[in-house]
């Protein structure tokens, strides 16, 4: 069986900096970015708010998906998180209630 997995966008702000990861748990991932535990570039950053992601039935998936998107042009996320969140949202209330 398949074990579910989220590619998502962390920020520090709107059009700010942006961290690309992926994750089995995106609850307990986006509350350590957002306390300073999620890792030295989103720390240093400040890149604590979730403001896009995407659920995967299978990791593998989620993380094939996360490789590609690691090669786009930083304006074709800009514009794909905008298509969802155009007010650029924290959406961590959203997943963790």
């Amino acid at each position: 069986m398949a074990k579910p997995g989220y590619v998502y966008l962390m920020a520090s702000s709107q059009n700010g900096t942006l961290y690309l990861g992926v994750t089995s748990d995106l609850v307990q991932r986006a509350w350590q970015h957002r306390n300073g535990f999620g890792g030295e570039f989103s720390a240093k950053y400040r890149c604590h708010l979730l403001v896009w992601y995407e659920a995967y039935d299978d990791i593998q998936e989620a993380r094939q998906r996360e490789l590609r998107m690691k090669k786009w042009e930083r304006k074709w996320k800009l514009r794909m998180i905008e298509e969802v969140n155009p007010t650029w949202r924290d959406l961590f209330e959203d997943i963790a209630t």
